[in-house]
């Protein structure tokens, strides 16, 4: 525990700009109205590839013993993984909504 707080000591400034991000996106967002909301949370998931990405990055410069790192970069790639997909199926289920039936 004590490494914890050493660490938000010594980030001060990173920890306040997390905080007043998580606090900016959940006011954001609860302000988006329920119509728009859907498609704007599917657009936004894919934006997870980016994470993805990113954790790939983690898990090739982290050191074999470094067990956090290769942990939460693992973790970090699977949760991308099901948010991109879900992002892709919520929007191809909204597009298969607007399309014209075919008649038979």
């Amino acid at each position: 525990m004590e490494a914890v707080f050493s660490f938000l000591e010594q980030h001060l400034e990173l920890t306040y700009i997390v905080i007043l991000s998580i606090f900016l996106g959940v006011e954001v967002i609860s302000r988006v109205p329920s119509v728009l909301h859907t498609p704007l949370m599917s657009g936004a998931n894919a934006i997870h590839g980016v994470v993805i990405i990113g954790a790939i990055i983690v898990m090739g410069q982290a050191s074999d013993e470094n067990y956090l790192a290769l942990i939460l970069g693992f973790l970090a790639v699977i949760l991308g993984t099901i948010n991109v997909v879900g992002g892709f199926v919520v929007t191809d289920r909204m597009l298969e909504m607007f399309k014209s039936k075919k008649t038979k």
